[in-house]
């Protein structure tokens, strides 16, 4: 029989004899996964993709306008019922509570202000009141005194130079006690219409860490990130920045592997990444649906006049 020049009969193969290395087989090699689109954080840890490339740090503004306006689409897919978290009837209540809203949470103030607002319902009744009460009443809130003092300073402004109502424009609301922009732009945008971005800390955190400016003053993060959008979208990317600040992308423990826009995220990873975990921390809304608010509006009702569960809840 003919054979090889290794010795083996032609038409076998030589056996081949096994390595230490081939015994045992290195691992595949591990792939860092982010989620697919989610559906409002739902409770449900959502399927998972490989992670897209970082946005470079040279970015194009080109480049930098097409990812800043595709996150907003994605979260207005995402939180299709943004809105301010504060109860309010009319502009004087929404001023009000804005101002009561630092340093406290909205649920609280939403808590607050309906005995605030039953006993002094105008300015002229709030500018008359008696301090001590009105700091009793503002007591859970925090800073009661330098709250009091504001609410009840605007209220007389307004009645002193505004007939008692809450001018609809910027350079008139930065005059009156404890306004500033931030606070006159909730005013604005969702009491009279007018476009304005509001640059609360959630804000601040969120546009920073998707790298839209690297601005820390909130007037220059305001103009940096204002020249990214139509003015038109400027009320609406505010109320959905900051609820997913509120809800996904936490100051602490951001829930990066249950967010729904991390491929567009170049600081994905600076939180929990596995989505089990990041799913843990995830917040949703607590005393009502949707947000915090105790009193949504009706168009945040079902047919049957029940609050509506917040999108993939249920």
């Amino acid at each position: 029989m003919a054979k090889t020049a290794k010795g083996v009969p032609a038409g076998k193969v030589a056996p081949v004899k096994k390595t230490a290395s081939a015994k045992k087989a290195a691992p595949p090699e591990k792939v860092t996964v982010v989620p697919e689109k989610a559906t409002a954080a739902v409770k449900k840890a959502p399927p998972a993709r490989t992670v897209a490339p970082k946005p470079p740090r040279n970015e194009s503004r080109t480049a930098l306008v097409r990812r800043a306006r595709r996150i907003n689409r994605e979260l207005a897919e995402v939180y299709p019922y943004a809105h301010p978290e504060l109860d309010f009837e009319n502009p004087f209540q929404l001023l009000v509570a804005t101002v009561l809203s630092a340093q406290t949470t909205d649920l609280r103030v939403n808590q607050t202000t309906p005995a605030l607002f039953a006993e002094y319902p105008t300015p002229e009744d709030l500018a008359a009141a008696d301090p001590e009460e009105v700091e009793e009443i503002l007591r859970p809130t925090g800073f009661f005194r330098a709250k009091t003092k504001s609410v009840m300073g605007l209220s007389r402004v307004l009645v002193e130079e505004f007939g008692g109502e809450v001018p609809g424009r910027l350079e008139d609301l930065v005059k009156l006690p404890g306004v500033g922009r931030k606070t006159a732009f909730v005013v604005l945008g969702n009491a009279f219409g007018r476009p304005g971005i509001t640059v609360d800390t959630h804000f601040q955190r969120l546009v920073r860490r998707w790298r839209w400016t690297e601005e820390t003053d909130p007037d220059k993060i305001e103009a940096a990130v204002g020249a990214l959008f139509p003015k038109s979208d400027w009320t609406m990317l505010s109320h959905r920045v900051i609820f997913h600040g509120r809800r996904i992308c936490h100051a602490r423990k951001p829930a990066c592997g249950a967010c729904p826009i991390a491929p567009l995220c170049p600081a994905y990873g600076e939180g929990e990444t596995d989505p089990e975990k990041a799913r843990k921390l995830l917040k949703y809304e607590k005393g009502g649906f949707p947000g915090q608010r105790l009193k949504p509006p009706r168009s945040y009702l079902d047919a049957g006049g029940r609050p509506a569960p917040p999108l993939g809840a249920g």
